[in-house]
C-alpha cells in the first residue's frame, strides 16, 4: 500500500517525465552530434584541400563545364530526389511522406567539392545542413519514431550541420527552430537542438578543425546619430538581401526554360563562368571568398565586391553547381558594410560585422538566429548594432528569401497579413502572374 502511494508521488512530479524526455533526446542528441560534427569536420578539411589544390593549378578553371556535367549527369540519373537540398529538408517537416534518403549525403558532399574545386562560386551552409538532415533522418528508420519526433530529428539534423560548420552553436540552435516557419519558432524542439548542436560543435573542434575569426576592435556609443546610421545601414542589407534570393531564383528559371536537359545546364554554366573569370583575371568572386571576408573588416575594397559575388553566386547556383549560399551571403554582407563606410560615419569593422549577419537574415529570414551568430562571432559590444541590422533587414527584404519552401507562419507586418500561411514559392508565383499583362 505504501509502495503504490509512492509510486503514485513520483508520478506526480511533472519533472519526471520531462527527465526522461530530456535523457531521450540527450541519447539521440549524442549519436547525431558526433555523426553530424564528424562529417562537417571532413567537409570543411575536404573543402580547405580543394580551394588550396584550385588556387595553385588555376588551369582547373577551364575545366569547369566538366565539373558541371559530373554534378548534372550525377543528380539528373541517380539524384532526382534530393535535388532540392534544403528546400527538400523544410517540406518534410512541413509535409512528412518519406524518409530523406542517406544519398543527398554523399551526393551533396561531393557536388560541393566539385563545384569549388572547380572554381564555381558557392558556400557550404547547404551541404552541411543537407548532411545532417539526411543523417538525423535515418534515426526514423532504426527507431521507428513517431511523426513528431521525426519532425524533431529534421530540426536537430540542422541545428547540428548549422552550428558545427560556422562554429556558433546558440546560432545554429535557433537557426534550425526559426528557419522552418517564417515569424514562429517550434519550442517544443528547443532542448533537443541546443544539446545536439552543442555536442556537433565540440565534436568538429575535437576533430581540431578551426574555424575562421573576426574582430571588430571598436564599437562607438550608441547615440541617436548612430542609431540613424544604423537602421540606414539595416534597410540597404535587407534590399540586398532581395537582389541576391530573387538574383538565384532569376538564373535557376532561365536556365530551366532555356535547356530542357538538366546535365547540360551546369555545363553551359561553367562555360560562362570560366570565361568571367579568365575576363577578369581574379578568382577573389569564386569559391568561399573567405580572403576577402577577412580583409573586409581591415582595409577599403572595392565598392563593386559585393555586387559581382551576387552575380557569380546566384548564375553558379541557379546552373545547378551545389553548396550554400550563407557564406557567399557573409561576403555580400561584409563587403557592402566596408563600401557603406564611404558615407556611413560608423567604424568599418563594424559595417562589415553589421552586413556580415545582415544580408543572411534577409535572405534566409532569421533576425534573431543571425543577430545571435553576430554576437557569437564578433563579441556582445556591438550587439546592439548588430541587431538593429539583422531585424531592420529582414523586415525591408520583405517576402521573399533563398529558401522557396519556408512557410509564412506570421506576417512581418499588416501589409502582408494576407500571405499567412502560404510559402515563399507561392508569393513569388501569385506576384509573377500579377506582374503579367492581361491578354482578355
Amino acid at each position: 500500500m505504501k509502495q503504490t502511494i509512492f509510486n503514485k508521488h513520483i508520478a506526480s512530479i511533472p519533472q519526471i517525465p520531462i527527465l526522461f524526455y530530456v535523457m531521450k533526446w540527450l541519447v539521440l542528441a549524442t549519436l547525431i552530434g558526433i555523426l553530424v560534427g564528424s562529417a562537417s569536420a571532413f567537409f570543411l578539411v575536404s573543402l580547405d584541400w580543394v580551394t588550396n589544390w584550385r588556387e595553385n593549378h588555376l588551369w582547373i578553371i577551364a575545366l569547369l563545364p566538366l565539373g558541371g556535367l559530373m554534378i548534372g549527369l550525377l543528380y539528373h540519373y541517380y539524384g532526382s530526389d534530393v535535388v532540392k537540398g534544403n528546400n527538400q529538408l523544410l517540406e518534410q517537416f512541413h509535409s512528412p511522406k518519406q524518409i530523406i534518403p542517406f544519398k543527398m549525403f554523399p551526393l551533396v558532399l561531393f557536388g560541393t567539392l566539385t563545384t569549388h574545386l572547380f572554381g564555381g562560386s558557392a558556400g557550404r551552409e547547404g551541404t552541411a545542413v543537407q548532411m545532417g538532415g539526411a543523417i538525423a533522418d535515418q534515426f526514423t528508420r532504426f527507431f521507428n519514431l513517431k511523426s513528431r519526433d521525426r519532425k524533431i530529428l529534421l530540426v536537430i539534423g540542422i541545428s547540428a550541420g548549422f552550428a558545427s560548420i560556422f562554429g556558433t552553436p546558440l546560432a545554429g540552435t535557433v537557426f534550425a527552430l526559426e528557419v522552418l516557419i517564417i515569424g514562429r519558432m517550434r519550442y517544443e524542439a528547443l532542448i533537443p537542438s541546443l544539446l545536439t548542436a552543442v555536442i556537433a560543435d565540440y565534436t568538429c573542434h575535437a576533430w581540431q578543425v578551426t574555424h575562421t575569426h573576426y574582430h571588430i576592435p571598436f564599437v562607438p556609443a550608441m547615440t541617436p546619430a548612430n542609431f540613424s546610421w544604423a537602421i540606414l545601414a539595416g534597410i540597404l542589407f535587407g534590399l540586398t538581401a532581395i537582389v541576391f534570393s530573387k538574383a538565384t531564383h532569376f538564373w535557376g528559371d532561365v536556365l530551366k526554360s532555356n535547356i530542357s536537359y538538366p546535365p547540360l545546364r551546369p555545363v553551359i554554366g561553367g562555360v560562362v563562368i570560366a570565361f568571367a573569370v579568365w575576363l577578369i583575371g581574379s578568382t577573389k568572386y569564386i569559391g568561399l571568398g573567405i580572403p576577402t571576408i577577412v580583409d573586409a573588416f581591415n582595409e577599403d575594397l572595392n565598392s563593386y565586391d559585393f555586387l559581382l559575388k551576387i552575380l557569380f553566386t546566384s548564375f553558379t547556383l541557379g546552373a545547378g553547381f551545389k553548396g550554400g549560399e550563407v557564406t557567399p551571403l557573409f561576403f555580400v554582407g561584409a563587403t557592402l558594410g566596408n563600401a557603406l563606410a564611404w558615407f556611413i560615419p560608423l567604424p568599418i569593422a563594424l559595417l562589415a560585422g553589421m552586413g556580415f549577419v545582415a544580408v543572411f537574415s534577409g535572405a534566409t529570414n532569421t533576425p534573431i538566429a543571425c543577430t545571435i551568430m553576430g554576437i557569437e562571432l564578433f563579441g556582445i559590444e556591438g550587439g546592439v548594432y548588430i541587431g538593429i541590422a539583422c531585424i531592420i533587414a529582414y523586415l525591408f527584404s520583405g517576402h521573399t528569401g533563398i529558401y522557396s519552401s519556408q512557410i509564412i507562419g506570421s506576417s512581418k507586418h499588416l501589409i502582408y497579413g494576407r500571405d499567412q500561411s502560404k510559402s515563399l514559392s507561392d508569393i513569388a508565383l501569385r506576384d509573377k502572374h500579377r506582374d503579367q499583362p492581361n491578354t482578355l
